[in-house]
């Protein structure tokens, strides 16, 4: 088995929006609002495409053999003053499929993302994870992330607010 991990092209954007969907709808039933907060903006495909094709955003897919079953996308933010001058790297959405977890291929993705952005001199990085999301929190923290900022929630909106019709967060388009 070899796995490796290679930057996303446009080519692979059928892959990405079938693990996209994926990824939102495992998201989807550990907070309800992660679709409409933390995900893509709609339409979906565009966002994608958009970080594909972004400087300041790295894509990466992994593979075992030769098949994607991983990606992960990272974004580049500011810093605040008096910093504005450095950027973050941020790690906003890895996924690797069910069945091939366990195997290396968030590592390899990781390394190939984390490499670009030191390339660009960035030496900063966070990554995002849900709340109650352990196998990721401990993912990241085996590669030495540590947790800086808990975000903490409320809603009043009833418990059917963001249950509504998801059906085109998978990115297809009508």
């Amino acid at each position: 088995m070899r796995v490796t991990a290679r930057y996303a092209t446009i080519d692979d954007l059928p892959e990405l929006l079938r693990m996209y969907a994926e990824l939102s709808a495992e998201q989807s039933a550990i907070r309800s609002i992660w679709p409409f907060a933390d995900g893509l903006d709609e339409p979906v495909e565009a966002s994608l495409t958009s970080l594909v094709r972004e400087d300041g955003a790295a894509a990466v897919v992994g593979e075992i053999d030769g098949v994607t079953v991983g990606f992960l996308i990272a974004i580049e933010e500011p810093l605040l003053k008096p910093m504005s001058d450095r950027r973050i790297g941020v790690v906003r959405f890895i996924f690797t499929d069910h069945e091939a977890r366990g195997v290396g291929v968030g590592a390899a993705m990781l390394d190939a993302v984390m490499e670009r952005l030191e390339e660009r001199g960035i030496d900063l990085f966070d990554a995002r994870v849900s709340p109650g999301h352990r196998l990721a929190k401990n993912f990241f923290e085996s590669n030495g992330f540590k947790a800086r900022s808990i975000t903490m929630h409320r809603s009043d909106a009833g418990p059917d607010a963001f249950n509504g019709d998801r059906s085109n967060r998978s990115g297809a388009s009508s």
